[in-house]
């Protein structure tokens, strides 16, 4: 160990003293904060584990009824998302969203339409995609629809097996929601549902399974990807390094002062 040079001073010998102490205090925090964190991410690392083996295994049970308006409260993106469901009730094709999307390596949109059921409840489906050109006829078809006389009364009723899927939060800049322009880049059902001014809608959606040989191409459904993104383990090892970082650096510099 270095003797301490007879030139400094008693103050200065405090003042090195108490800078010490304050660097070792804060090295301590800084090492416990990230320690902290590491293990954190640990215990996402694990739930997210679980949930994706979870979902993986409950996307090939059979169909069960959507969920009543009567469960929507309990409804969980841990224990339903990706849940095989069956519904039936009457598309309301004059209140389409179209949310931008990519897929099959096309830019176009998703086509999400509230479904009307007996028990008068809302429940949007996500039809399935749509390529951006094909967005102006796929509309004047559902127009035309809409306005042949009697149409509200000769809409048939439809049976739509599907993925529940839970309601998805607002974008970010640039690629935030815009419901006054009608601009969509997530499936925001609560936005949604005030934009079109639907009452009693739930807080979930469908995606649509894929059609038979006899239904209409567009919107092609059964795209749905049963992906979650798990970068926990990315994240705790960040964490952790972070202070193995510290605690190095705080063994160094206090020897150097010692």
């Amino acid at each position: 160990m270095t003797q301490t040079d007879p030139s400094i001073t008693e103050l200065q010998q405090k003042h090195i003293g108490f800078s010490s102490l304050l660097f070792g205090i804060l090295c301590i925090c800084f090492f416990l904060l990230f320690s902290a964190l590491g293990v954190w991410q640990v215990q996402r690392l694990n739930w997210k584990t679980n949930l994706i083996i979870s979902a993986n295994q409950r996307v090939h049970l059979p169909p069960i009824k959507a969920p009543p308006q009567n469960q929507w409260a309990h409804i969980t993106f841990e224990k339903d998302e990706y849940r095989p469901v069956i519904i039936t009730g009457k598309f309301l094709t004059d209140k389409n969203i179209f949310v931008t999307a990519v897929a099959q390596d096309t830019t176009g949109y998703w086509v999400l339409t509230p479904l009307q059921t007996a028990e008068n409840t809302l429940t949007f489906v996500n039809r399935g995609f749509i390529p951006m050109d094909a967005r102006h006829d796929f509309q004047n078809s559902e127009q035309s629809h809409t306005n042949t006389p009697h149409s509200a009364t000769q809409i048939k009723q439809t049976t739509i097996i599907g993925l529940l899927r839970m309601s998805e939060k607002n974008g970010f800049f640039p690629r935030k929601n815009n419901p006054d322009t009608n601009l969509w880049y997530t499936r925001d059902l609560p936005a949604m549902a005030q934009k079109l001014g639907l009452p009693t809608v739930a807080p979930y959606f469908i995606d649509a399974g894929k059609k038979t040989a006899t239904q209409a191409t567009l919107p092609i459904a059964g795209l749905t990807i049963v992906h979650f993104r798990n970068n926990h383990l990315v994240y705790a090892i960040t964490w952790f390094t972070l202070a193995a970082g510290v605690l190095g650096a705080s063994f160094f510099v206090l020897r150097q002062k010692s």
